[in-house]
């Protein structure tokens, strides 16, 4: 089962989700190995950066799910949650909270924080075309936490007018 946009199987868009989707279920799993501090998030992290490298930097949606677990220095059994539905209802928990703080007619990235008042707010995107610098990424994260603070906003868009750049590979975490 596939989420959050559900393609028919008979679609071009089944393949790349599944794919992803069973990506997803790797992460759940090395998240429950790992432990909670934040050296455990960590481990998480560095999985999720090498996958989404290979698939962005490297243009590769058919890696070894077990070799980029062991790049990143983890248990490469950990692949085998690929194809174990027991870790759906995990995804779906999460995907589900992530829904509950936008809506469910966005796609992802969501971002979520919690603004002063101590309330969760969250959004979709932001939507970049290229990697800005770190100069710009900060004033944009201030203007995304600037946002999250004003109740009725919703929405900020353009068309985009260029395809994705991902840029340079970056380095390992």
């Amino acid at each position: 089962m596939l989420f959050k946009n559900e393609p028919p199987e008979d679609s071009d868009y089944f393949g790349p989700v599944n794919t992803t989707h069973r990506m997803l279920r790797v992460l759940e799993a090395a998240r429950a190995a790992a432990d909670t501090s934040e050296a455990g998030n960590h481990d998480v992290f560095k999985l999720y950066w090498e996958m989404g490298s290979r698939i962005h930097h490297d243009s590769d949606l058919d890696f070894e799910i077990a070799d980029a677990l062991t790049t990143v220095g983890l248990d490469p059994s950990l692949a085998d949650a690929a194809d174990d539905e027991s870790w759906d209802k995990e995804i779906r928990t999460r995907m589900d909270d992530g829904l509950s703080l936008v809506g469910d007619d966005v796609g992802t990235p969501i971002i979520a924080t919690e603004n002063s008042r101590g309330e969760r707010v969250g959004y979709f995107g932001p939507v970049i075309t290229k990697i800005p610098s770190t100069e710009d990424s900060l004033v944009m994260w201030d203007a995304l936490i600037a946002m999250m603070e004003i109740d009725g906003f919703f929405e900020l868009k353009k068309t985009r007018t260029h395809s994705p750049d991902p840029g340079a590979r970056p380095e390992p975490v």
